[in-house]
């Protein structure tokens, strides 16, 4: 009966198996001969010389980086579900929906309230959701927006149920990023919306009131840990790493308000309070776009085949104010339409931080079971036998419903809280190591260790990208946000490689090989910075020199390198589905991350293991700048960036635009078009692909464009490096 109606599909992409195998093999031929042609060459050679030896060394860095992730192609799969085949709602698990923010100054508070709300939404039995709001940064804005927020829910909720909207995110809706279509209402909905749309406008008001206040947006770094709770008939909490607030406004509220500095202590004080199997974890500006998203993950989740190994179901993370052509790579196509369903068909997506349903079981890194020895879990969880009562899956939290929240619960729970109830734990321990932190604490970071360790201990996972986006947010619209995100996020990953959770050594030991190659690209792609700034500059310093690097026109092995470029180009293409404006865009972005977030997130990396400086978490700037915003969508990039990020830009751009110039004088003079012929063109695609920061050194007058400053600091650099690159090339 399960077979004949399953609850999901899985669908193995023959097609695109076909093509990636049949492209892997070809490219795989064509980087052999390059490999054969580079080491005939230097073996025949009576003098080495160091250019070509870093270039050779380049090359073999970015073939071991794409072969590991031919793995990505090797099995595709795309998924359908079937949500009208779930049991009765009584029978359907609870879900606990974990919601973070940190600073209200750089996360604006009504994108916050707005995920709440939609989340609050969710088309799922409302006596089995559980809403957390979890604020790290400590500001009073939180609590008080939250209360607001729980105002207009009692309007907004039930209109949406009683019309069937399925975005249940008010700001989406009223601003029509929905398909809800309102002309298949009648006037009754119209007047209603308009009614609605009037209290949603109160709503607003009242938060930036809120934020006037200088004292409500503070955000408290150092403080203890607090619990308040009072009960509600509607499932949801506040949380909060802020200062004491009067019983009275939360009792009003009918809110938890509490603090921790890690997702520990989410796991710890929801699991005494609700212990719902399944957690939905959701940045704070990423809302429900579609009501029904808790249900898909169920089809997973309750699949008999799937449900015993399967530790989380991932979404895609989408936005909603990405232009046509995307000219920062914000939407990451390639991570979400080719990698992480490439994964889907080996093992399961790494964890995105983000959008995704996970197990609560599986985030505790064991199995427990009704006898489990309790002197064990003590030493490992801690000493609350609350606690450890709740890691059990047959443990069922009823403080809801009884409403019993005793002054000792109140203290358990403030306990639990408190960092200092990792002290002397194996949980602490661990997570005072210099590798990686734990399963359960790393989950709140935007790192893939957990889903590589969950995939390392024999989890699995499925990625689910459904036709109407489960979850929308706001993506970066500036370069230096999207570069300091990018080196943050390189950061985590090498910090994971130079640890012993290596992918390809830890790895490899513990889940398929395919599998860990793919979270080895993951991590390894980080270190292209190196090939790709030998490829920048060498062979340009050759150009100017007269020194060939790679083969002529006439030579055979001239195709052979043809074919690996065009071949990774069309490759690409195929994959994303792009435009070739956005491959323009999508190569350029590579190549600016490449040489800036990779290289400084891999030094950062490398000095926090040695010890010469400490880790740090700055969240993503999320506030949206109307000028920032006009120039995204007139798809013109914002050079406001710091000068260590923006100068080494521009200097690769005016070495390649020198040695353009004097590459092609050379060939008119010599009249040897051929010798020089890759390089030539290797100066002129860096320079065009480039073009955008060209044009924001010389032609373009506004505030946004790259400060003059920067381009003669780029300009001597440039002049240092050629002539020392000519006087080492003598």
């Amino acid at each position: 009966m399960e077979e004949a109606h399953p609850l999901n599909l899985c669908h193995v992409q023959k097609k695109s198996l076909i093509i990636n195998r049949t492209q892997t093999l070809l490219h795989a031929i064509a980087l052999l001969l390059l490999i054969y042609y580079r080491s005939s060459y230097l073996l025949q050679t009576e003098k080495t010389t160091i250019p070509l030896t870093l270039v050779f060394i380049s090359e073999l860095i970015l073939s071991f980086i794409w072969l590991l992730g031919q793995s990505f192609g090797w099995r595709p799969v795309l998924r359908t579900v079937f949500p009208e085949r779930l049991p009765e709602d009584k029978l359907l698990p609870a879900v606990d929906v974990f919601i973070c923010t940190a600073d209200p100054n750089k996360e604006p508070t009504v994108e916050v309230m707005n995920t709440v709300i939609s989340a609050l939404g969710l088309d799922y039995p409302a006596n089995k959701l559980r809403v957390y709001v979890s604020d790290d940064g400590g500001s009073c804005v939180t609590l008080s927006a939250i209360k607001e927020a729980w105002r207009f829910t009692k309007c907004w909720l039930p209109f949406c149920r009683r019309f069937g909207l399925n975005c249940r995110c008010p700001e989406a809706y009223f601003a029509g990023l929905d398909d809800d279509d309102d002309a298949d209402y009648d006037d009754e909905f119209i007047d209603e919306k308009t009614r609605v749309q009037n209290e949603y406008e109160v709503f607003l008001k009242r938060v930036m009131a809120i934020r006037g206040s200088d004292e409500s947006t503070t955000v408290n770094k150092d403080h203890s840990a607090v619990v308040e709770m009072t009960w509600s008939p509607w499932p949801g909490w506040a949380m909060n790493n802020g200062p004491l607030h009067s019983k009275e406004s939360l009792a009003w509220l009918g809110y938890e308000y509490w603090a921790f500095s890690d997702g520990s202590g989410r796991l710890r004080v929801s699991g005494i309070m609700s212990n719902s199997p399944y957690i939905l974890v959701l940045d704070c500006d990423m809302f429900c776009n579609d009501a029904s998203s808790a249900r898909q993950a169920m089809c997973f989740n309750l699949d008999p085949k799937l449900s015993s190994s399967l530790a989380f179901v991932q979404f895609p993370q989408k936005f909603y104010n990405i232009t046509k052509n995307d000219i920062y790579d914000s939407q990451m196509r390639t991570a979400f339409s080719t990698l992480w369903q490439g994964m889907d068909g080996l093992g399961g997506p790494i964890l995105s931080g983000t959008c995704f349903y996970i197990k609560r079981q599986a985030l505790y890194g064991i199995s427990m079971k009704q006898d489990f020895d309790l002197t064990e879990a003590k030493h490992s969880f801690g000493v609350s036998n609350e606690f450890i009562n709740s890691l059990s899956p047959n443990y069922y939290s009823n403080i809801i419903n009884s409403q019993d929240f005793s002054t000792a619960f109140l203290q358990e729970s403030q306990f639990l809280a408190s960092c200092a109830y990792e002290n002397d734990t194996k949980w602490g321990k661990e997570a005072s190591r210099s590798d990686p932190k734990p399963i359960f604490i790393q989950i709140f970071v935007e790192d893939y260790f957990t889903g590589f360790n969950l995939h390392c201990e024999g989890w699995t996972s499925v990625f689910f990208n459904p036709p109407k986006a489960a979850f929308l947010g706001t993506a970066t619209m500036n370069l230096t946000d999207l570069l300091v995100q990018g080196t943050r996020w390189t950061a985590g990953l090498v910090g994971v490689m130079i640890s012993r959770f290596t992918p390809l050594v830890y790895g490899s030991l513990r889940m398929p090989i395919l599998h860990s190659m793919c979270y080895a690209f993951a991590a390894y792609s980080s270190f292209n910075f190196f090939p790709l700034l030998c490829f920048a500059t060498i062979p340009q310093l050759c150009l100017l020199k007269g020194i060939a690097l790679y083969p002529e026109v006439s030579n055979s092995f001239f195709i052979v390198f043809l074919f690996i470029f065009l071949s990774s180009q069309f490759k690409h293409i195929h994959e994303t589905g792009s435009s070739m404006k956005t491959w323009k865009n999508e190569q350029r972005m590579w190549m600016i991350r490449s040489v800036t977030s990779n290289l400084y997130g891999s030094l950062n990396a490398i000095m926090e293991k040695m010890g010469m400086r400490e880790a740090s978490f700055l969240p993503t700037n999320k506030v949206v700048d109307d000028l920032q915003a006009k120039r995204y969508q007139a798809d013109i990039y914002d050079f406001q960036v710091p000068t260590m990020l923006l100068a080494p830009l521009c200097t690769l751009v005016i070495i390649n635009a020198t040695s353009l110039i004097g590459g092609v004088a050379k060939m008119i003079l010599e009249r040897s078009f051929s010798r020089m012929f890759v390089q030539v063109f290797i100066s002129f695609f860096l320079v065009a692909m480039n073009y955008p920061i060209v044009e924001g050194m010389i032609l373009r007058k506004d505030n946004a464009r790259v400060p003059a400053s920067v381009t003669l600091l780029s300009a001597v650099c440039s002049v240092i490096f050629i002539s020392l690159g000519s006087l080492l090339l003598k």
